[in-house]
């Protein structure tokens, strides 16, 4: 199957909302750090396609297994043992303590941008696949978002389900932090989040 000239490419599509976050935090002087689950790095591989992303990105932690996101981040390890991984407070947390872990000279990164859920195709936590958390933690405070990709999940795909769910996220996150940081620019940078 071919891909339509008049349709956009969703490859495309992805980087030109990359390349919008980045030149907001290069433009802004704003550094990131990302702490990613699910994704497995996917989220620092995308920021870095961009040319001159070094003066903000600071670097990315992979949590993949439950304990490192204690071990590594300092995520509550109670709260990794009642709820599991998948878990909004976990995606703050996340976000959060990456701030910390990528400091640079005592200056922690100005925004933490964390992933944590299920790629599937099995459940994972209690949770379905498809159920992922996004955490933004930034100088103006702290969000989650709850996403829903049960609809990638195809239980004859899981290869194919679980890169469409670990895409997706990656393009969520960058969505969602574009709105946090937009929301920034219309409020002003006193304003509370």
């Amino acid at each position: 199957m071919t891909q339509d000239a008049h349709e956009p490419n969703p490859a495309n599509l992805a980087l030109e909302r990359t390349r919008e976050v980045a030149q907001i935090l290069l433009d802004a002087r704003l550094t990131i750090a990302v702490a990613e689950s699910l994704t497995g790095g996917g989220l620092a591989a995308e920021l870095v396609r961009v040319p001159g992303i070094s003066a903000s990105f600071r670097g990315g932690v992979v949590a993949y297994h439950t304990a490192l996101k204690h071990t590594v981040l300092g995520v509550d390890r109670e709260l990794l043992l009642d709820r599991g991984a998948v878990d909004p407070e976990v995606a703050r947390q996340m976000a959060a303590r990456v701030r910390e872990v990528m400091a640079v000279a005592g200056q922690h990164a100005d925004i933490g941008l964390s992933t944590t859920g299920v790629a599937g195709p099995d459940s994972a936590d209690g949770k379905p696949a498809g159920t992922v958390f996004v955490g933004i933690s930034s100088l103006w405070g702290e969000r989650v978002v709850e996403l829903d990709f049960s609809n990638l999940v195809r239980l004859d795909d899981p290869v194919g389900s679980r890169q469409r769910i670990r895409f997706a996220t990656i393009e969520a996150a960058l969505f969602n932090l574009l709105e946090h940081l937009a929301e920034q620019v219309e409020t002003g940078p006193n304003a509370e989040v």
